[in-house]
């Protein structure tokens, strides 16, 4: 039985002479895997756009088993259903561009997997100018196909998205935290860190208090000036080094570094609150001293050689939420989200337990919506209004920066 192990999509670091006589490119049959893969993920896409249903077709001719075609019905009613929900909600998207880049291609037989990264593309229908065109995220995959003996097509048999449940799933996935009935705020203490490798339990703090911001409504006509503007008992400790912030640039550290990670920074299973924090050092936020004896205090934030070396409210959305609000005044809450305003940072607490779950960062705003970019799924300009529409059990926490 032949085996054939190919490593695609790495070529860019060979000197071109090397890789044109080492690498002919994808053999037949491999291409003919890559391409039923990019035309099941187009048709997924397709189905929330309201685009003709062209490439739909294409998609639909992708070979499938008995079992994957009963689930991909299933799937593509609920696609329907959602693509119809944001239409109504804020225009939703008018078409999808997905491109993917293979990594792994492994054939074996009857049976091949394929792992790859699709990279989509949902334009929205209508932009004004300088806000952005599309909504785009990019998503591993593992596919797995195996012959059809009578035929000798290759027949899809599953489809396995690596999606991180900390985050919001791809608008063309269903990974969303399940739907829990409304109850009120909780008041116990936080258990502790929403963070990967904790090594001990950080120090406890008291319940958040309040309740969380307000969906209700629409957006502003404009944006709150960046300045702190609570008082009273739940003010923030004065913000001296607020001055010196560039939001611009933290904004634009997102742009640039929400697919591809930036070398200088390791990486977590969970990366959302990293990459928020990256950004924020980017503008201008200074770190604070600390080692690993004092990682788990919850007012310092820096970052260090090794994940055992850097706190907690780095890369812990939980903590980084104290750190940011409650004992550095760095930010404050804002009583809705549709205050937030460019460079601002918005979390989640997906079932509404009192622990932050996900951290995401405002990268554009119109007079009619926000954008926001993340981690953990990877994922830039989503909409604000789409992200309560399919999140619509969710507690929200919006900082101003």
């Amino acid at each position: 039985m032949a085996v054939t192990s190919l490593v695609l999509g790495l070529t860019a670091a060979v000197p071109q002479s090397a890789a044109t006589a080492a690498d002919p490119g994808p053999q037949p049959e491999t291409a003919a895997l890559l391409d039923a893969g990019r035309d099941y993920l187009q048709n997924r896409a397709d189905l929330v756009t309201t685009s003709p249903s062209t490439a739909r077709a294409a998609g639909a001719a992708v070979a499938m088993t008995a079992p994957m075609a009963a689930d991909a019905r299933q799937e593509e009613a609920a696609l329907t259903e959602r693509g119809a929900l944001l239409q109504a909600v804020n225009g939703g998207y008018r078409a999808a561009e997905v491109s993917v880049t293979p990594d792994h291609v492994y054939v074996n037989g009857d049976r091949a997997v394929v792992d790859l990264v699709e990279d989509t593309k949902l334009y929205f229908p209508e932009a004004a100018p300088g806000e952005p065109q599309y909504e785009e995220y990019s998503l591993p995959h593992t596919l797995t196909y195996s012959r059809d003996t009578a035929t000798g097509r290759w027949l899809l048999n599953k489809d396995v998205p690596k999606i991180d449940p900390n985050g919001p799933a791809p608008t063309t996935q269903f990974a969303e935290p399940a739907p829990i009935p409304f109850e009120e705020p909780p008041t116990k203490p936080n258990p502790g860190e929403q963070g990967p490798n904790p090594p001990e339990p950080p120090q406890p703090e008291p319940p958040k208090g309040g309740t969380p911001a307000s969906t209700i409504g629409g957006p502003p006509a404009g944006t709150e000036p960046k300045a702190p503007q609570a008082s009273g008992a739940d003010a923030p400790a004065p913000m001296s080094a607020a001055a010196s912030y560039n939001y611009t640039a933290m904004a634009n550290y997102a742009d640039r570094y929400w697919r591809n990670h930036n070398g200088s920074y390791r990486t977590y299973s969970s990366d959302c609150t990293n990459f928020i924090s990256q950004a924020m050092r980017s503008g201008g936020w200074n770190t604070t001293s600390g080692s690993s004896t004092t990682r788990a205090d919850n007012r310092r934030w820096f970052y260090a050689s090794f994940s055992w070396t850097t706190s907690y409210t780095w890369a812990g959305a939980e903590n980084w939420w104290w750190f940011a609000s409650r004992h550095s005044g760095r930010t404050y809450m804002l009583s809705s989200v549709w205050s937030l305003g460019t460079a601002d940072v918005l979390q989640a607490d997906w079932n509404r337990d009192d622990v932050v779950d996900h951290t995401m960062i405002v990268t554009a705003v119109g007079g009619s919506e926000r954008y926001l970019t993340y981690r953990s799924n990877s994922t830039h300009n989503r909409k604000l209004s789409s992200l309560l529409a399919s999140n619509p059990y969710a507690w929200w926490y919006p900082h101003r920066t």
